[in-house]
């Protein structure tokens, strides 16, 4: 679930010159169009779906390069 929901909030908010729904949870989302403001705008729709906080740990390149990379810290965040 968290995956789908991550897919639609990256359509909405990532730019990303490529169709959210065709990549693959472990492709490079910097590759795929993700810039540095963009990431600043899925981490807040990202907090607002979830009723999370990303630390400032979590606050980096690693956390935002997949949607799988995304899931777990999601999913961490949520347990």
């Amino acid at each position: 679930m968290s995956a789908e929901k991550i897919r639609q909030i990256l359509a909405a908010h990532g730019r990303l010159s490529v169709d959210a729904q065709s990549l693959d949870t472990g492709d490079d989302l910097y590759d795929a169009g993700l810039t540095s403001l963009t990431t600043v705008n899925v981490m807040l729709a990202i907090e607002d779906a979830f009723d999370i906080e990303f630390p400032d740990n979590k606050l980096n390149r690693k956390t935002f390069d997949s949607i799988e990379s995304l899931v777990e810290v999601v999913e961490e965040l949520i347990a």
